[in-house]
C-alpha cells in the first residue's frame, strides 16, 4: 500500500504512519523549500500521486484527483469537509467508492476551550477591561449598564450542534453551573451535560430562553446561513452570541443590524464569513461589514485549534483510520458523504 501525505511531513511523522502500518506500506511525502509545510499543490505530488492507494493531509489540491486512479482512502486532517464538498471531493468519492475519513473530535477540547473563552471574554468585558487597565482609567460609574460584567452561573447556555466539540462546550458549562440546552436534528438521543435535548423545529423557543448562545454546528446544505433576521431576533437583546464553527453559518447583514442597533449584546467569533466564487460575487475572504470592527465584537480569526496537542491528535486520528482501512475494520472517522459530514 502506497500513503501519499499531502504535507512536507516530518521524519518523526513518517516514522508515525510507517510503524503503525503493515510491513511493507510505502509511506512518501513531498519535499524541498516551502512557505508553509502545510501546503499542498499539484506539482508537490504530481510525480507521487499517480500509484497512491491512501491521501492524508491538511490541503489538497482537487485536480490531482484525475491522476489518482488507484486511490482507496482519503484522510482529511480536519473535522469540517465543506471545502473538499465544494472541491468535489465528497461526488467523487461516492462515483468512484473511495473512502473519506475526517479526524472530528481531535481538536474538540481546544475548540470548546476556545467558545468558553469567547463565553467569558464577552460576558466579563475583557477587552474594555483590558484596555482600561492599560490607561489606568478607572471605570465609571460603578456598576453601570456599560461597565458591569454578565454572570455565567445560573444563566442558560444553549449550544447548536451536540457532536464532539458541542458536547464538550456542553460539559464545560456545567462546571459554570449553567443550564444547558441543546439543539441538533435527531433531538431523540439525550447527551450528557444537557438539561434538555431539541429539535431544530424548536430552534427559535430555545434561542428565546438562552443568555447565551454558541454554533457548533458543521457547515452543510442545510445549515449555510441559516442563522439570520429572524433567528437573532428570537434571542434576548442582554443575550451574546458564540461562532465557533463556520463564518457562513451566519448572516452577516443581520448579524450587523443587530449589533450596532442594541439587538444583540455581542458576538464572539473564531471565524468570520467567507463569499467564495460560485456561491457570491464578488468573492472574498473578508467580511464585507467589517463586522470584526465592531467595539461589542472579538474574535481569534481561525485560531481555535492552534493549541498544544492538536497537530499530534489530528495525525494520530488520521494514521487510525488508514489502520483501519487495511485491517478491513469500521472506519471511526467515516464522513457520509451523502449528508456532508
Amino acid at each position: 500500500m502506497k500513503v501519499v501525505c499531502l504535507w512536507r511531513a516530518t521524519q518523526d511523522e513518517i516514522g508515525r504512519i510507517m510503524e503503525a502500518m503493515p510491513r511493507g506500506t510505502e509511506v512518501v511525502a513531498p519535499e524541498g523549500e516551502y512557505f508553509s509545510r502545510f501546503d499542498c499543490s499539484y506539482s508537490d505530488i504530481e510525480h507521487l500521486a499517480a500509484d497512491a492507494d491512501a491521501f492524508i493531509g491538511f490541503s489538497f489540491p482537487k485536480e490531482i484527483l484525475r491522476i489518482a486512479e488507484r486511490l482507496k482512502i482519503f484522510c482529511w486532517l480536519h473535522s469540517g469537509v465543506d471545502d473538499l464538498e465544494q472541491m468535489g471531493v465528497l461526488a467523487a468519492a461516492k462515483r468512484r467508492g473511495f473512502k473519506v475519513t475526517n479526524i472530528r473530535g481531535a481538536n474538540a477540547i481546544a475548540v470548546a476551550e476556545q467558545a468558553m473563552m469567547f463565553v467569558l471574554a464577552l460576558a466579563k468585558k475583557t477587552i474594555l477591561k483590558h484596555e482600561a487597565a492599560r490607561e489606568m482609567h478607572k471605570l465609571f460609574p460603578l456598576y453601570g449598564d456599560e461597565n458591569r460584567s454578565a454572570i455565567l452561573t445560573g444563566r442558560t447556555i444553549a449550544v447548536i450542534g451536540l457532536g464532539n466539540i458541542g458536547g464538550r462546550i456542553a460539559k464545560f458549562a456545567k462546571g459554570f453551573e449553567m443550564h444547558v440546552l441543546g439543539v441538533r436534528r435527531n433531538k431523540g438521543v439525550p447527551v450528557e451535560y444537557v438539561d434538555s435535548v431539541h429539535g431544530l423545529d424548536e430552534l427559535h423557543s430555545v434561542l428565546g430562553k438562552a443568555d447565551y448562545v454558541v454554533l457548533a454546528t458543521p457547515n452543510t446544505p442545510e445549515t449555510f446561513r441559516f442563522f439570520g433576521k429572524a433567528e437573532l431576533a428570537a434571542m434576548k437583546p442582554t443575550a451574546f452570541l458564540v461562532n465557533i464553527a463556520r463564518g457562513n453559518l451566519i448572516q452577516e447583514k443581520p448579524l450587523y443590524e443587530a449589533l450596532t442597533t442594541g439587538r444583540l449584546r455581542g458576538y464572539a467569533a473564531d471565524v468570520w464569513p467567507k463569499y467564495e466564487f460560485g456561491q457570491s460575487f464578488p468573492a472574498g475572504s473578508v467580511p464585507r461589514l467589517q463586522i470584526q470592527k465592531l467595539p461589542n465584537v472579538i474574535g481569534s480569526n481561525d485560531q481555535a485549534a492552534n493549541a498544544d496537542d492538536v497537530l499530534a491528535r489530528n495525525i494520530e486520528a488520521g494514521i487510525q483510520s488508514l489502520v483501519e482501512f487495511v485491517a478491513g475494520k469500521p472506519l471511526t472517522f467515516e464522513v457520509n458523504v451523502d449528508l456532508g459530514y
